[in-house]
């Protein structure tokens, strides 16, 4: 086990590598306020869960996976779908419930889909994402063996999910079958509203793998380069091994735990200092003061990044909604025998 929640960028990066992660951070913040507002403006339905705070540990994690790998993730999925290849007008499009979304406007914000970019989920239930990502992980293990081609899972989930029964049903099955999976635990230190202290036994969240003798490893989430070093070792070893990893990300959420929550059950000592270890300003800084990125670059990536999610918005607003007539549609992968096709209101089949 080992804790690297102290380790910062270090050793010599690629200039233009750095900047791309930046570009890929600013896009995501950029993305998710807008989606705040248009939820307020009620352009969003149902639930809506933000990755502020968080878009180092997706850009890190996103950038270690490879396209030939496979991602689950739990609802607060915007930022992954982004950072793993979705058309950031097909995302919006897919909160606005728009027949152009990823999911077609059946799953909204917390169902991202997508099979092009490997994306299986979004997923609403906690810990729901973690028995069909164990299960990918063991389909893996009849298709190709260990090695540099090998594919891999992600799962992704939040700190509360590690007091979940499947989170434990799966980490033990991981362990026994050899599976090629890296379990991945956001951990911003609340479960909703409920500290990690206080809901866990055990607060520090990457040991729990001890149980199923699962290494694990805690790392700085603000840090980008650290998150995606961390994740390439995790990937290696179930690539190359076939052996199941768990890797713990501190991370700080901005906002409450969805939109309309407000938060009042946080101190302003532990906002104001969520608000210091904000990933996004943290790198720009760094990169302008060490020389990489200049100030105007780094103003022109940010009028980049709200002009395409401006551009976004406008493609969502101009989608068709889906219509009564595709109700049925994509309910089954492959044609079934009696499957339902009667819509609301229509008469029950036999009835004059």
């Amino acid at each position: 086990m080992v804790d690297r929640t102290q380790q910062r960028t270090a050793g010599e990066e690629d200039p233009q590598t750095l900047i791309g992660y930046y570009r890929q951070m600013a896009l995501i913040r950029r993305f998710e306020l807008t989606a705040d507002q248009m939820y307020k403006r009620a352009k969003i339905g149902g639930y809506c869960h933000l990755n502020l705070g968080e878009e180092a540990s997706v850009v890190g994690l996103m950038t270690a996976l490879q396209p030939r790998d496979y991602l689950f993730t739990n609802y607060r999925d915007h930022g992954y779908a982004l950072a793993r290849g979705m058309s950031t007008g097909a995302v919006m499009a897919e909160l606005f419930g728009k027949s152009t979304g990823v999911s077609k406007g059946r799953g909204g914000s917390m169902h991202m889909f997508d099979t092009e970019t490997r994306m299986l989920g979004g997923y609403g239930i906690v810990g729901g994402q973690l028995p069909p990502a164990t299960g990918a992980a063991l389909a893996l293990t009849y298709r190709s063996a260990p090695g540099p081609d090998a594919e891999v899972v992600m799962c992704q989930m939040g700190d509360g999910t590690t007091n979940i029964g499947a989170f434990h049903e799966s980490l033990n099955l991981a362990s026994v079958w050899n599976l090629p999976i890296v379990y991945v635990i956001i951990n911003n230190g609340l479960g909703m509203a409920t500290t990690v202290d206080a809901a866990a036994g055990e607060p520090e969240l990457y040991k729990r793998g001890c149980s199923y003798r699962i290494p694990g490893e805690r790392v700085d989430g603000n840090d980008v380069v650290a998150v995606r070093d961390a994740a390439n070792r995790a990937l290696e070893r179930a690539r190359h091994e076939r052996q199941p990893f768990l890797l713990e990300l501190m991370s700080s959420r901005l906002r409450g735990h969805s939109v309309v929550d407000p938060a009042q059950y946080r101190s302003r000592e532990d906002v104001e200092e969520a608000q210091a270890a904000d990933p996004v300003p943290a790198f720009r800084q760094q990169l302008v003061a060490s020389g990489v990125l200049e100030e105007s670059v780094a103003r022109q990536i940010d009028n980049e990044a709200r002009e395409e999610v401006e551009a976004a918005v406008a493609f969502a607003d101009a989608s068709p909604d889906p219509t009564p007539d595709q109700l049925f549609d994509y309910a089954y992968a492959t044609p079934v025998a009696n499957a339902p096709d009667t819509l609301p209101g229509q008469p029950v089949i036999g009835m004059p």
